[in-house]
């Protein structure tokens, strides 16, 4: 049995490490506000979505 099919692409970029280090710290506040676990990731994803204005995708 393959893989779900998904509509994601993946890509590796690289960033500067202070920048990594900044975004885990906000990671990890938003993560106690939010009461869920927030990754670096995650906010990178949320900052391309709200400064292009993307809408969430739905898997079908």
């Amino acid at each position: 049995m393959g893989r779900p099919k998904s509509n994601n692409v993946q890509i590796n970029i690289s960033i500067p490490i202070e920048w990594k280090t900044e975004l885990e710290n906000l990671a990890r506040i938003y993560s106690v506000e939010e009461g869920e676990t927030i990754t670096f990731l995650d906010l990178m994803r949320r900052g391309i979505q709200e400064k292009y204005q993307l809408g969430e995708q739905e898997n079908e």
